[in-house]
């Protein structure tokens, strides 16, 4: 369930472009990965990784731009077919190699975060076989430099403080 990305994809269009950190902010895995990725490639919506620059969908333009096309006409039809065959069977190989590719970078990424996930997991556990407290003590109140600062101009701007700034106009500020 992924409110914000279903919003997005209904308000794409052609010629739009998505750009993201890496792979693993696209999707949840890769079987997903490669559909999305498909789908708005075909919708013409422009993919750009700065993690992963080799799968950004003007690699895989430039890909399908410079496949083969070369007429061979010797007269003798079935030699003629054996060549388009030919060049037909090199760009559809061209293509899947290009597939392959971002098939391979959302894998890689998956395992990446399948990884994490799990080193995560394995460091809670032996923390807690060692007594170590996980997260903050109940009742604990975390305050932080940027709290602080944030509470001041609170205090500073709000109408609720007698300041001058609405609540909506304390959170942009």
């Amino acid at each position: 369930n992924r409110p914000l990305w279903d919003k997005l994809m209904k308000q794409l269009r052609p010629g739009d472009t998505i750009i993201f950190d890496s792979v693993s902010r696209m999707s949840r895995n890769a079987a997903e990965g490669f559909k999305d990725y498909k789908t708005l490639y075909e919708a013409g919506i422009h993919l750009e990784f700065i993690n992963e620059p080799l799968i950004n969908t003007a690699i895989f333009d430039s890909t399908k731009n410079n496949l083969l096309e070369i007429s061979v006409q010797t007269g003798n039809a079935a030699v003629d077919d054996y060549f388009k065959g030919n060049i037909t069977l090199i760009n559809n190989l061209l293509m899947s190699l290009a597939e392959e590719q971002i098939k391979s970078a959302f894998a890689q990424s998956e395992k990446e975060v399948q990884d994490l996930h799990t080193r995560i997991s394995q460091g809670m556990r032996e923390s807690k076989r060692s007594g170590k407290q996980i997260g903050l003590k109940k009742g604990t109140t975390l305050v932080t430099d940027k709290s602080i600062k944030c509470k001041e101009i609170i205090k500073k701007h709000a109408t609720d403080f007698g300041g001058t700034l609405s609540d909506k106009e304390v959170m942009a500020l």
